[in-house]
């Protein structure tokens, strides 16, 4: 029975969120991709081994969808993309101004959309293995 349903689900659910993901793609910002890793709050609950979660994750979670160019969430509200900054291999004079201005940037978007944080390694992206697509 189980199998059965593993099955219906991969042939009938698949396709949906695939679709669901491909226009997801086209609200994202340039140079962010649905694999790059995102920046969790951490809480009590989470253990130091938890796996990183992906930008796809999320906003599977948040039931995204792309809606006249802005991704929004089923309820309607706005989500932000922020890529953080602070990778610098010798950084600026200014560096704790510019992450600073950024923190407060971030506290003002959170207070209308829900933000979504990448870390300034963008380029890191999470490799999909054949059981995280099942």
């Amino acid at each position: 029975m189980y199998l059965l349903m593993s099955a219906f689900a991969l042939m009938f659910l698949t396709p949906a969120t695939s679709a669901r993901v491909d226009r997801l793609m086209s609200c994202l910002p340039e140079g962010v991709k649905l694999q790059s890793e995102i920046v969790e709050e951490a809480d009590a609950s989470m253990s130091a081994k938890t796996k990183p979660k992906t930008l796809e994750a999320k906003l599977l979670e948040l039931k995204a969808r792309c809606k006249n160019g802005r991704l929004m969430t089923r309820n309607g509200k706005e989500i932000r993309i922020v890529q953080l900054i602070g990778c610098w291999g010798n950084p600026p004079e200014d560096y704790e101004e510019q992450i600073d201005r950024q923190r407060r940037e971030i506290e003002q978007l959170r207070k209308k959309y829900i933000v979504i944080e990448i870390p300034c390694k963008a380029n890191k992206t999470i490799a999909r293995t054949m059981s995280d697509m099942l």
